[in-house]
Order: C-alpha cells, then sequence, then structure tokens
C-alpha cells in the first residue's frame, strides 16, 4: 500500500493510530492531519474530535480522571523543582531530574485545558470552529505535548548515560558530568526537541467551510490541508517519511534500546558492588563499604525511574514501528485495536508522571529530608546544618556522596 492511497482511506474515515505524541491525534504516513470525518457531509471533510479516539473510553480516562492526574502531577513535579533546586541538592544528576520532572509537566500542562473542554464538558461530539480554535487545538494538543515529550525521552536517556559514567568510568565522570557539560546537554537537547517539532507549527493550514450540521443549515467548521510547501516543495510521501523515520530511530526504538541496555548494564555493576560490600564488610572497612552502599542506592532509584519510563514508551515504540510498516509497506495493523491501545498507553505515560516523586521520597534519604525541612518543619537554613560544604558533599541519595557517586565533580 502507498503512502497516496493511505492517504485517501484515512479520509474516508477510518480511524488511524495516534502515534508520534503521547496526547495527539495522527493520520498516516501521509496523511497526518487528524481525522477528517464526512459526518454526512459528503464531499467536505472537517475536523471533529469524537472521530480521532474511541469516545466511549477516551471520555472517562481524560474527562474524569485527566482532572485528578493533572493536579496530582503539577504538585509532585513542582515539589520536586522545588528540592532539587535547594543549593545543597544542585548536582549534575538533580539538573536531570529537575529537567525531566518540568518536562513531564509542561507534557500534560498545555493538552490540559482543551482535554478539559472537550471530554470533562461533553464538547467532544461538535465540530471545532472557528479557525483559530483549530490552530490551538493542533498546537496545544499535539505538536507542544510532542515538543516536550521527546525531551523527556531523551533526558531520561542522559540519565542514563549519566548514572553508567559515574559507576563504570569513574575517572571520566570528573570530566563530562561537570554540572557546566550537564547543564550544555539539556539546553541541546531542548533546542534539538523544539527544532525537531518546529516545522509542525507551519506544516498545515485551517480553512472554514460551511456545512448542515444536526438540522443546522450553516454552520462553519474547519477544513485541514497540508501547507502549500509541504504538498509542493518537499511532497508529503517525502515529509512524512522523514518525520516519521527519525521519530522511529531517534525518539522511539533508538532510546528505548539503549536504555535497556545501560539498566543491565547498570544492574550487574550494581550486583558487583554488592559482592565487593559483602567482602569489605567481612573486613571491617566500614568508610568504603558506606561509599558503595550510598552508590548503589542511587544506582537503584535510577533503575527504578528508567524502568517505570520503559514500561510504558516500549508499547507505544512498538505500534509506532507497526504503524510505520502498515502504512507504507504492508497493511498489517488493524487500526481500531491499535486506536484503542495507543489510547490506553498514552493514558498510562500520564499516570507514571507523578510516580517519580514518591520513588524519590521512598528511595532517597536526603530528597526526604530536605522535603521535610521545606513543608514539614518549616524552611530552614539547611545548609548550616551540612556545613558550609553541603552544596559540593550531597547529592539525591541515601547519604554523602563518594567518587563514584558525584563526588569529586
Amino acid at each position: 500500500m502507498d503512502l497516496d492511497n493511505y492517504t485517501s482511506t484515512a479520509a474516508a474515515g477510518v480511524v488511524v493510530v495516534p502515534t508520534a505524541y503521547v496526547f495527539g491525534y495522527n493520520g498516516s504516513a501521509a496523511d497526518d492531519g487528524g481525522a477528517l470525518s464526512n459526518n454526512g457531509t459528503g464531499a467536505e471533510g472537517y475536523l471533529n474530535v469524537t472521530d480521532e479516539l474511541p469516545v466511549e473510553y477516551a471520555r472517562p480516562m481524560y474527562g474524569y480522571v485527566m482532572p485528578f492526574l493533572l493536579l496530582v502531577t503539577i504538585v509532585a513535579n513542582t515539589l520536586i523543582v522545588v528540592v532539587l533546586s535547594k543549593r545543597h541538592m544542585r548536582t549534575p544528576t538533580n539538573v536531570v531530574l529537575m529537567s525531566m520532572a518540568l518536562s513531564d509537566m509542561f507534557t500534560l500542562l498545555f493538552p490540559a485545558p482543551w482535554l478539559f473542554y472537550m471530554y470533562t464538558l461533553g464538547n467532544h461530539y461538535k465540530p471545532l470552529s472557528p479557525v483559530e480554535s483549530c490552530y490551538a487545538w493542533y498546537a496545544m494538543n499535539e505538536v507542544i505535548p510532542t515538543m516536550f515529550h521527546t525531551a523527556s525521552i531523551w533526558l531520561t536517556l542522559a540519565l542514563a548515560v549519566q548514572r553508567y559514567i559515574y559507576v563504570c568510568h569513574a575517572p571520566v565522570a570528573r570530566t563530562w558530568c561537570t554540572m557546566p557539560r550537564v547543564l550544555k546537554c539539556v539546553a541541546w537537547i531542548s533546542v534539538m526537541a523544539s527544532l525537531h517539532q518546529s516545522t509542525r507549527f507551519v506544516d498545515r493550514t485551517y480553512e472554514p467551510i460551511r456545512i448542515s450540521w444536526r438540522g443546522q443549515d450553516s454552520v462553519v467548521v474547519c477544513r485541514m490541508k497540508h501547507a502549500y510547501w509541504v504538498e509542493h516543495w518537499v511532497t508529503l510521501d517525502v515529509y512524512f517519511t522523514f518525520y516519521y523515520a527519525f521519530r522511529v530511530i531517534f525518539v522511539h526504538t533508538g532510546p528505548c534500546i539503549s536504555l535497556v541496555v545501560l539498566n543491565l548494564l547498570l544492574f550487574r555493576a550494581m550486583r558487583d558492588a554488592q559482592l565487593k560490600r559483602d567482602k569489605l564488610f567481612k573486613e571491617n572497612r566500614k568508610n568504603e563499604c558506606k561509599r558503595l552502599r550510598d552508590s548503589n542506592c542511587t544506582t537503584l532509584m535510577l533503575i527504578v525511574v528508567v524502568t517505570v519510563f520503559l514500561m510504558t514508551e516500549i508499547p507505544l515504540a512498538v505500534v509506532t514501528v507497526l504503524h510505520i510498516i502498515s502504512s507504507s509497506i504492508k497493511e498489517i495493523l488493524d487500526y481500531s485495536v491499535a486506536n484503542l491501545l495507543v489510547l490506553f498507553t498514552n493514558f498510562f505515560i500520564i499516570v507514571s508522571y507523578p510516580i517519580n516523586f514518591a520513588i524519590y521520597c521512598g528511595m532517597s534519604r536526603q530528597f526526604r529530608e530536605t522535603f521535610k525541612e521545606l513543608f514539614i518543619r518549616g524552611s530552614v537554613q539547611i545548609n548550616r546544618k551540612h556545613g558550609a560544604g553541603g552544596s559540593s558533599r550531597y547529592s539525591l541519595v541515601n547519604g554523602p556522596r563518594t567518587c563514584t557517586n558525584e563526588s569529586l565533580l
């Protein structure tokens, strides 16, 4: 099946799977324009959210559970940022963790008003209008969340790489995992994620058309058209093939495979460190034993963070690859089933956003102590408690930093 034929199939009313991002609806590799629904109008297709997702599932998830998840995510991730931004918590690892919290929060925050309007208030069945609303829906519900979620994926990979260097190549960490380099890395990830989505802001246009809808003879709705430069300068096939190829390689499968490998390497390193710690304990070398314990605590916590991420991202990556194969090579995907699977996968990605706060509280004594000082016992001068060198001696771990745990950076 070639891409042009698949475009006509999508326009004929087939519900196509959302693949390239968390919240947005996505058509085929050539169509990629949201659901175009005829809805009895015959020749003119218009944008209608009802055709984008299985409403019987989307409305309870996005309409009733989503407001609660939004509140929890905002509170939890804001607390993470506040705690990790304290002076004695500013370390290369914590900078990445804080950036991940911000990216996850913004991924959900931008589409939230539209999800509330469409599903909580029950306006999903109405065609979108005016044209400005259609542009806002597309940008806030598809492009911007994709940008922040892409950044979150790359930040998670950067976190795993950073920890691998600390644990397995400690001398190199003194050079490559310094605060200035990590800040540059976070900045470059933000820039690249923005550039990756930059063309999506201008790759389509919406024009108003009038239709008969529910007994009303003249209702203004939005009809989507691909931008002139996409259709005539680049061509649809080249544009969307390149876009999806990039996402499949560098956003979905590449990072997921890399994270699985890094997790296995970190787990093996942690197991070897535990054997060494048992030996040191028998030799009564308590200081070195404590250092290895602290390092293992940090490694285990980051392994858990990456594992939770992979549990939600791998299913989306699999469906993305299947979608590309089905839309460009051979039709192998039942899109009614795939659409439902991605709806649930997207929902569980959203559910995972506040989980990191629970992981930090449960596995990091330093995070818990800082949180208690700020929000339970009242804000105090934590640096006085830990001494003038606190900002250089402590990280998001269960105790002082060591040479394999950002100690001398």
